[in-house]
């Protein structure tokens, strides 16, 4: 088949590819020039495993191609757009514009039987709309809605083995499925289930999702700030619940909290938009998640305050993580770039590293020291935290880190440390809800 996917960012640029490796030919349309170039060169533009390999892969194919010019579209039956929802300044709410402009960027080149897909997480009553702007253009066009459910660092199994494919579709509309169908089709026969559904529907499946993961997630968090009151150990906490097959362990990780470009700003859309159908009731409990998510990056700076003796000032700290997940060099929103900004702020002589996102880190916060070096991160520190779990972070053994430090202290914002061999190497090990 072949397709176009209109915005080549993180979404988009995972898409293209991997619609390659599936068997289409697929055209990538964007209005970034040097994204375009780099993608047409076989470099992403963003750090995502796996994707380098394929992206070569499916160039030399001859299958993919890219390009600034939207006319390029013409021929391909079927059109993902994938372009951002960001919040909108001053607002909570998602903007619109790079999804209303793909649209429109569209209509002069779509053909009568061709599928327009989205892809981008909308307001629940989008896709609607738009719906009816494809049917006033006379282009014979007909919209569906494919959220996508991408973790990032697993983006491309995600996109190649997804654990479930939802379509929105008008209702009656069996082409646009037919054609859905016939992209996923190696997805389909290895048995990945499939929910045709209605736009509304298909709209809320993707902001009810991060809804709930974030509400698991600050749940723990919650739990974290009684344990910190009580004694208490929120890790066993996790795992004693865990058990319960209707709750499970998968995250119930206290720590820092999420971040990223997704989950902090869907959640907030979804209840500027619940706000605007007159039911904010009904999700006002996700304010509170995201409260709960930012009082645990002040938690961190406090053990961190708290630590160094309430002294900060000309303090050496050594922030191991800058992404906001390990396998990412997206700092959006990052809660370990944010705990590193703030005890900057409060004078603290800051030098952070990570294995991928320094560069991001440093374009958006040059007052920072950063190094590439664990052990020269380390060097006369006098207080370390760790921000995001990569696993070269995780297996530092502490005898060695403890003959760099100036200071044997140590604050795991993520609780992935063991504490025993950390205390037992001579460290104060300070976790997020653990005695």
């Amino acid at each position: 088949m072949k397709i176009s996917v209109i915005g080549c960012g993180y979404l988009g640029a995972v898409h293209a590819v991997a619609m390659v490796e599936l068997g289409h030919h697929v055209v990538g349309i964007d209005v970034d020039a040097a994204k375009i170039a780099q993608l047409t060169e076989g470099r992403p533009p963003f750090f995502e495993p796996g994707l380098p390999e394929i992206l070569s892969s499916a160039l030399a194919t001859g299958r993919l191609r890219f390009s600034t010019d939207i006319a390029e579209v013409a021929g391909s039956r079927v059109h993902f757009v994938a372009v951002g929802t960001p919040q909108r300044d001053g607002s909570n709410a998602a903007d619109m514009t790079y999804v209303d402009s793909a649209i429109d960027a569209l209509l002069p080149h779509l053909a009568p039987g061709d599928i327009v897909v989205g892809k981008s997480t909308v307001p629940v009553g989008s896709a609607t709309r738009l719906a009816g702007v494809l049917e006033a253009s006379g282009t014979g066009a007909v919209l569906a809605w494919n959220p996508e459910f991408l973790r990032e660092g697993f983006a491309v199994l995600d996109t190649m083995s997804p654990d479930r494919l939802v379509y929105g579709v008008a209702s009656g509309d069996d082409t646009a499925v037919v054609a859905l169908n016939e992209v996923y089709a190696t997805a389909i026969a290895a048995g990945t289930p499939v929910v045709v559904t209605d736009y509304a529907t298909a709209e809320l499946v993707k902001v009810a999702a991060n809804a709930f993961l974030a509400t698991k997630i600050s749940f723990i968090n919650a739990m974290a700030e009684i344990a910190e009151v009580t004694g208490a150990d929120v890790t066993q906490l996790a795992d004693a619940i865990g058990y319960d097959s209707r709750i499970g362990r998968r995250f119930l990780n206290a720590g820092v909290g999420f971040g990223g470009g997704c989950l902090p700003k869907d959640i907030r859309a979804f209840t500027a938009r619940a706000e605007e159908l007159g039911r904010g009731e009904s999700v006002a409990f996700l304010k509170e998640v995201d409260q709960i998510n930012l009082r645990r990056r002040q938690r961190v700076v406090d053990l961190t305050v708290d630590a160094l003796g309430s002294v900060v000032n000309e303090k050496k700290v050594a922030v191991l993580g800058l992404a906001f997940k390990p396998h990412s060099d997206d700092v959006r929103d990052s809660p370990a770039l944010d705990v590193a900004v703030k005890l900057r702020g409060l004078g603290a002589n800051v030098i952070a590293t990570d294995p991928q996102a320094i560069e991001n880190s440093r374009a958006r916060h040059p007052q920072i020291s950063y190094s590439a070096d664990i052990a020269e991160t380390l060097r006369d520190a006098d207080a370390v935290v760790l921000v995001t779990e990569w696993p070269e972070f995780a297996g530092i053994d502490p005898v060695w880190a403890a003959g760099l430090v100036r200071n044997r202290t140590i604050i795991d914002g993520r609780n992935k440390l063991d504490a025993a061999a950390w205390r037992a190497a001579g460290w104060t090990y300070l976790g997020l809800g653990r005695p």
